[in-house]
């Protein structure tokens, strides 16, 4: 991976429509080649699917609950029991296995507090718990799907030129100022 391929992805993550010909325009490369990169971005896992981001308050789904998880049983019965309950709850969007206190965070949408009630019976008579407990979402402060590409592990190669580049610059500048 090097930079032309962050800048694929980060291009992508602000609008997953655009072309393969929009994309290759913006970071300066043909049509072709870009293509071949998104693609292999695709293949190798990076990008794992394309989709539209949907507007919660607009499907009446605007309520967000949090909702964390005790259970006293953690053999594998008991987590495939209650990964198969989840899995059939539409209104679950995001499972995490958690260290500390809970075991598990769920993300929850509903319409409102009865919507979620009735989500709330349907997991407690699928799977047993030791604790479930919710807090409303006054507000998003925040909500990105974006993930952060400063991490990104560049291709050594590319690196290497960066570096060449760099100290040939610096080489450069040095010999400008002897001979001023």
């Amino acid at each position: 991976m090097d930079k032309l391929d962050a800048r694929i992805l980060e291009l992508l993550q602000s609008d997953g429509a655009l072309t393969a010909a929009e994309i290759a325009e913006r970071i300066g490369l043909s049509k072709a080649p870009c293509w071949r990169r998104i693609q292999k971005l695709q293949q190798d896992g990076v990008i794992r699917r394309t989709v539209a981001l949907l507007d919660a308050h607009s499907l009446n789904v605007g309520t967000t609950v949090f909702v964390t998880l005790k259970t006293g049983n953690h053999s594998e019965a008991w987590f495939e029991k209650f990964v198969r309950a989840v899995r059939d709850i539409p209104e679950v969007t995001e499972i995490h296995r958690m260290s500390g206190d809970v075991d598990y965070l769920i993300r929850i949408v509903v319409p409102d507090i009865d919507a979620y009630d009735a989500v709330y019976k349907r997991l407690i008579s699928a799977v047993e718990f030791q604790d479930v407990s919710a807090s409303f979402a006054l507000e998003t402060i925040k909500y990105t799907t974006a993930l952060p590409l400063d991490y990104l592990k560049l291709d050594l190669a590319e690196l290497s030129g960066v570096f060449s580049r760099m100290i040939c610059a610096m080489r450069v500048a040095i010999s400008r100022r002897s001979m001023s």
